[in-house]
């Protein structure tokens, strides 16, 4: 105290660093910027990035984005790293600046060089190919293990996924779960999740269910919507853990709620079956709505399903048809099959309005005349086949045409379930 009074600039710095943190003396922010404009002013360079950050968090102050800039370049330029780490930020995010790509590199490079870990991060995931930057794997791997092999979390974790897929660096699975778990170790969420999938797969690991439960759930309860998905799935089939589908659904709910697509299309269906809720037709609509709209092919398809046989909307065949079509371009073969099924009662003239049909349909089909003899093919805009056994006829007048055992819904003789009922037809004798 005595010496930060008597003008020494060191003094004063430490004095405003225990002020902010209540080092020895009670906390107190006001006074901690008090001390760090003294240091600051004398030049200090470690004090004026800490008082930078005070203007840019706003503690003690008012916040200041542009005094806060002022302050990181006058200690950037003394040599601070962490201050010129914090000018390739403001750079990059514009904060008290205009945003400048090259600008921010250049500090970033500065800082790294240095050894500042989130510099060097920050490089990794520049040279990924983000902020507009020319994508460069190995040097983005360059930077991610410099980081990594100092213990950044976040840059384990990228790492990670470099030797996961093989971007950058040969593709070593082994190497991949060995940065996954340390930065899952140290709390990183996404390292956790992806953690989980390797011991769930086997990959870099002895395949392990328990163990990728239990990295799920770290993930999940942070919030990670892909934990908590992949959680879901875990109680759902009961892998790793005993089935719960009360759990399941709870949490496809906490994924579903962050967006989740693959989540939603999950909820949906619980909504549907009253798998771990009560069964409620309409928010298995809403769910499978949400997640359609963010072109998951699984609920263009389910949602396909909800407006032709009337679950939880109202029956709508042109809709119907655009789901399927949609979910059908994507090579999703249940969503070709009902599209094939559609096509066969239009041609039957059952169920299906043409001119509403037509309106809808971008998908171009066989005959099921000409294909009567053979297994029907229905041919997608990729030219896909899906191919559909015979079910015999039960009328030997009648080629065209089988009636349900169940409900006794009349039906083209190549369907394999029940277009009313949907109920799957056994092969006939």
């Amino acid at each position: 105290m005595k010496a930060a009074e008597q003008g020494d600039a060191n003094a004063q710095f430490n004095l405003g660093r225990c002020y902010h943190i209540g080092e020895g003396v009670e906390k107190d922010l006001k006074k901690a910027v008090y001390w760090l404009t003294k240091a600051a002013e004398q030049g200090n360079a470690n004090a004026q990035t800490n008082l930078g950050v005070c203007y840019q968090k706003g503690l003690g102050v008012e916040i200041d984005w542009n005094k806060a800039m002022e302050l990181f370049l006058k200690a950037a330029g003394l040599g601070s790293a962490h201050a010129q780490l914090m000018c390739g930020i403001s750079y990059t995010c514009g904060y008290g600046v205009e945003k400048d790509r090259k600008k921010a590199v250049e500090w970033l490079m500065k800082a790294a060089e240095q050894g500042d870990e989130w510099a060097q991060y920050n490089l990794g995931f520049f040279y990924d190919g983000n902020y507009g930057m020319k994508q460069d794997l190995i040097k983005a791997v360059e930077w991610y293990t410099n980081a990594a092999e100092q213990g950044n979390a976040w840059a384990q974790n990228n790492l990670g996924s470099h030797y996961k897929g093989g971007e950058g660096v040969e593709k070593n699975l082994t190497k991949a779960a060995y940065w996954y778990t340390k930065a899952a170790e140290k709390g990183a969420a996404n390292a956790q999740y992806h953690l989980g999938t390797c011991y769930a797969f086997g990959q870099g690991v002895e395949q392990n269910m328990i163990k990728a439960v239990d990295w799920f759930t770290k993930a999940a309860e942070q919030g990670l919507a892909q934990g908590q998905f992949s959680l879901g799935v875990s109680y759902h089939f009961g892998m790793g853990v005993e089935k719960n589908l009360t759990k399941a659904a709870y949490w496809y709910t906490k994924a579903a709620q962050q967006g989740y697509a693959a989540a939603q299309n999950n909820l949906g269906w619980c909504y549907y079956m009253g798998e771990g809720v009560e069964k409620d037709e309409k928010q298995a609509a809403n769910w499978l709505t949400k997640a359609a709209e963010q072109e998951n092919a699984n609920a263009q398809n389910n949602l396909g399903v909800c407006y032709q046989k009337g679950l939880g909307v109202k029956v709508n065949m042109k809709l119907a048809v655009e789901w399927y079509t949609k979910a059908a371009e994507q090579g999703n073969e249940d969503a070709q099959n009902n599209l094939g099924n559609l096509r066969r009662w239009y041609d039957m003239g059952e169920g299906v309005e043409k001119d509403q049909y037509k309106a809808a349909n971008n998908v171009t089909y066989l005959s099921t005349e000409t294909l009567i003899q053979g297994n029907v093919g229905v041919y997608a805009k990729d030219d896909a086949i899906v191919n559909r056994p015979i079910v015999d006829v039960m009328e030997p007048n009648d080629l065209h045409i089988v009636y349900c055992p169940y409900c006794g819904t009349k039906l083209p003789a190549n369907a394999i379930f029940c277009m009313k009922c949907g109920k799957k037809l056994e092969m006939m004798e």
